[in-house]
């Protein structure tokens, strides 16, 4: 890129030379008139093609560019600034400064060019036999820059992870990327706004802004306000986008505590949307997201600066009416169309939405608890619920619950995940009415209400008792009034 630009700069520098000195080319000077027509050159002025400003150029620099231009078939060609012999290749820089150079670029990336050279400088005084002359501040730099040993920013106390983003970074090119359909991949993000509302109480609050677009038309599946980022807003508002626009097949986020959290996740896989999350402390990776908050910051809230006593229910009145009638409309000169167009338009990979039931069942978290056998109930969050008497046989049961919302929760089954029956809190207050259900029947008939003679007596002891008569044996012990008579009789 930079050779690149020194060529097309070296172009225009010839482009302004030719210009200079074309006119004398075109239409000869008289003889003995020459050295007037240059010296009325030198007193006008030119455009510097890197300034922009003014320039006046001497009279001996157009008296060179004349004669060189006169030599020449091609005159702009000839005008141009002819590469140094030595570029790229850091002169007064020899191998064992150019390795020391790189040593202290490994401890010390942060360096500024002067502050290398400075201390390069020290290394190169200290042994002149190995290291040679120091060099000079423009020897430096130009040496760093062809090396690509630029300045790079870190922070004082790293942690791991930053380290080895910092290192991917610099060992990966970055590359752009689109998929092919539309619902094949959906970005998701929370951005910190720089509005704020007001609430009821005259409280001021700086809100969350969640937004999901789809990533090969760029449309915003749905965009929405809340007073912080947290899985029960998380959730909110991607349930309103799969309802819009159906069941993406991917989806892309950060680690987000949030995005990360079991509710969230068990919702992903119920659905079969596979989570792609980004590498820690790389948002380059979903920059489709992080450019739709540059256009919301600079158009809808830089729309909304002046409005005094914002709401958060005004903001999101507001922020729909954008994204449905602006951001989703608006031409898209990567795409050279709407988002709208080329998400109604494009092939599709796009699966229905499920109902809302659903949604809430799939996004919640799931545990095991044991039951009560007392009065058949499960402690979720130090809230008892009360399990249906038909399933009063289960010692385990497996629960999905929101933490968020306990009004209800799901009995599920452990091995296929259906739910058995929906259960809510246990009410006391109902219950000391003393009205009780008759337990469902389970599995066999309940016991018959008559027993026979014949059933009276489990088989297994008729037949002991048959045994024992068999031996011949009185029966081994004596009752208790036959004993005292036969003591009366004595």
């Amino acid at each position: 890129m930079k050779a690149e630009n020194d060529k097309m700069l070296c172009h225009r520098w010839a482009e302004l030379r030719f210009s200079v000195v074309g006119g004398l080319l075109s239409s000869p000077p008289e003889p003995g008139k020459l050295q007037e027509a240059l010296r009325a050159l030198t007193q006008k002025e030119w455009i510097h093609p890197r300034s922009g400003e003014p320039v006046r150029f001497g009279f001996s620099t157009i008296e060179a560019w004349y004669y060189q231009a006169k030599k020449s078939d091609n005159p702009i060609e000839a005008l141009q600034t002819s590469e140094r012999r030595d570029a790229g290749e850091g002169r007064a820089l020899g191998p064992e400064l150019t390795a020391a150079l790189k040593r202290q670029y490994e401890l010390h990336p942060g360096w500024s060019y002067y502050l290398h050279q400075e201390n390069l400088e020290v290394i190169a005084k200290s042994d002149l036999e190995k290291y040679g002359d120091a060099p000079s501040y423009s020897t430096v730099r130009r040496r760093m820059r062809a090396l690509g040993l630029t300045k790079k920013k870190r922070p004082r106390h790293p942690k791991p992870g930053q380290i080895l983003a910092v290192e991917r970074l610099e060992k990966r090119e970055v590359r752009s990327f689109e998929m092919t359909h539309v619902g094949a991949l959906s970005h998701l993000d929370f951005h910190n706004g720089s509005l704020k509302v007001v609430d009821a109480a005259g409280g001021w609050h700086t809100p969350e802004c969640f937004a999901s677009l789809d990533d090969y038309s760029r449309l915003c599946l749905h965009c929405q306000w809340y007073l912080e980022e947290e899985t029960e807003t998380l959730v909110h508002g991607f349930n309103q986008a799969l309802m819009k626009r159906g069941l993406m097949r991917n989806l892309m986020s950060d680690r987000g505590a949030a995005m990360m959290s079991g509710a969230f996740q068990n919702g992903l896989k119920d659905l079969s949307i596979q989570h792609a999350p980004t590498l820690p402390y790389s948002p380059y990776q979903n920059a489709k997201q992080e450019h739709f908050w540059t256009s919301l910051e600079g158009q809808l809230c830089a729309m909304l600066e002046n409005v005094e006593d914002l709401t958060l229910e005004k903001l999101n009145v507001y922020t729909q009416a954008w994204v449905e009638q602006g951001y989703n409309h608006h031409f898209h000169e990567e795409t050279l169309c709407t988002p709208y167009e080329r998400f109604r338009d494009g092939p599709r990979v796009l699966r229905p939405s499920p109902e809302v039931k659903t949604l809430h069942l799939a996004f919640s978290d799931r545990v095991t608890r044991k039951q009560r056998k007392s009065d058949g109930t499960v402690s979720l969050s130090g809230i008892r619920f009360e399990i249906p008497n038909r399933l009063r046989t289960l010692e385990n049961v497996t629960l999905r619950y929101r933490p968020w919302n306990l009004t209800s929760a799901w009995v599920i089954d452990p091995r296929t995940g259906a739910e058995l029956a929906q259960i809510i809190p246990i009410d006391k207050h109902r219950n000391a009415s003393g009205l009780r259900r008759v337990f469902d029947e389970i599995g066999m008939a309940s016991y018959p209400k008559k027993i026979e003679d014949s059933e009276r007596v489990a088989p297994l002891l008729e037949k002991m008792l048959a045994d024992y008569a068999a031996t011949g044996l009185p029966p081994a012990y004596v009752p208790k009034d036959e004993l005292v008579l036969a003591k009366i009789g004595e």
